[in-house]
C-alpha cells in the first residue's frame, strides 16, 4: 500500500543501520498501512494533515501487544509513539529525496510532547552493593564471579547489555582497554577500571573451554555449545532478584548501572564531551538529557550553594 516502501527499507540496509533498526521501520510501517487501511479505509495518497492526527490518536490508543510489540496490554508510550511517528517521517523525507510525489510534508508530523519524569538513580553505595551481591547470594562459585564480573563491567565502563553480552576475550587487552560496536554500528573504546581488571583476571583463570565469548552459561542444554552466550533475560532476571534480596526499592537494571556510570561520572566533574564519548551517544544533547544528578548530590548542593544557607 505504501509506495516504495521496499525501496526505503533497502535504503535503510545499505546505509548500515542495525537489523534491530531495519525490523522497527518495517514493523512501524506496517501500523500505519493497517491504519490506512482498517480504520481510515483510505490510500496514502489522500493522507491529509488531518489523517497524520488521527492516526496520531490512534497509536496513543493502541496497547503494546498490538503495536508488534511485547504481550503486556499496557498502552504505549510517548517514547514508543513517537519513534513509530519518527519512522513515518523518515519514510516520507526519502519520498522527497527521490523525487516522488507525497501527500503531505513530512515536518507535518508532530511528534508528542514527552512527560518531564524525575530520574533516578540507586545511590552509590546501593549500586556498589548490588555489584558484589552475587558473591553473596550465588551458591555456585564460579557462577557468583561471573555474574559479579558483568555487573562490574557495566558499571565501570557505562555498556549497554547487548555490548556486553556481544563480548568476546579477545577484545579486552591488557591495559583493560576495549574497543566495541555499539547501536547503529557505531565503534568506540571503553575502559575498565583497576578493580574490574583484577576481577577479569580472577574469572578468565576460571574459563577452561574454547568458547570465544567473554560470559557463557554453566547451564542448561547449551552448555560446551561453541558459540553459545548468557542471554539479555538471564541478566536482567538475575539483577532484579538481587535486587529484591538487597531491599533497594529505586527501579535498578542493567541500563541502572550504564546511567549510574554516567551520572556518577558527572558528580565527579567529569567533562560532559568525555561522557558523550564513553556512552556512545551521537549527540551531546543526547548525553546532557541522559545524566542526571542524583538526589543525595542535589541536596549537597543546595545545602552548600544556597544564598541563605546561615
Amino acid at each position: 500500500m505504501l509506495p516504495l516502501k521496499d525501496d526505503f527499507l533497502l535504503a535503510i540496509k545499505t546505509n548500515n543501520y542495525s537489523p534491530e533498526t531495519l525490523y522497527n521501520y518495517e514493523r512501524d510501517l506496517s501500523v500505519f498501512e493497517n491504519f490506512l487501511k482498517q480504520e481510515m479505509k483510505t490510500s496514502f495518497d489522500r493522507v491529509t494533515k488531518h489523517t497524520l492526527e488521527r492516526y496520531k490518536a490512534y497509536l496513543v490508543s493502541l496497547d503494546r501487544k498490538t503495536a508488534g510489540g511485547t504481550r503486556a496490554p499496557n498502552k504505549l508510550s510517548a517514547a514508543s509513539v513517537n519513534r513509530i511517528l519518527s519512522g513515518l517521517r523518515s519514510y516520507l523525507k526519502y519520498l522527497v529525496e527521490i523525487d516522488h510525489k507525497i501527500p503531505v510534508a513530512p515536518e507535518a508530523i508532530r511528534l508528542l510532547k514527552m512527560p518531564r519524569v524525575h530520574p533516578r538513580v540507586a545511590e552509590f553505595e546501593a549500586l556498589v552493593e548490588l555489584i558484589e551481591s552475587p558473591e553473596r547470594f550465588e551458591k555456585n562459585k564460579r557462577i557468583a564471579l561471573r555474574n559479579r564480573m558483568m555487573l562490574e563491567i557495566l558499571f565501570a565502563t557505562g555498556m549497554r547489555i547487548s555490548e556486553l553480552l556481544a563480548l568476546n576475550r579477545d577484545q579486552i587487552n591488557n591495559t583493560g582497554k576495549i574497543f566495541i560496536r555499539g547501536k547503529g554500528k557505531k565503534e568506540r573504546f571503553v575502559y575498565l577500571t583497576d578493580r574490574a581488571k583484577k576481577l577479569l583476571k580472577e574469572y578468565l583463570a576460571t574459563r577452561h573451554d574454547i568458547n570465544p565469548a567473554l560470559f557463557v552459561p554453566y547451564r542448561g542444554k547449551n552448555i560446551g555449545k561453541d558459540k553459545v552466550r548468557i542471554s539479555p533475560n538471564y541478566l536482567q532476571m538475575k539483577i532484579k532478584r538481587y535486587k529484591e534480596y538487597l531491599g533497594i526499592i529505586v527501579p535498578t537494571s542493567a541500563h541502572s548501572l550504564r546511567h549510574g556510570f554516567a551520572t556518577y561520572l558527572a558528580e565527579q566533574g567529569a567533562n560532559p564531551a568525555a561522557i558523550q564519548i564513553l556512552l556512545g551517544h551521537e549527540s551531546l544533547q543526547t548525553t546532557t538529557r541522559y545524566v542526571h544528578a542524583s538526589d543525595k548530590y542535589a541536596e549537597k548542593t543546595h545545602k552548600r550553594f544556597h544564598p541563605l544557607k546561615e
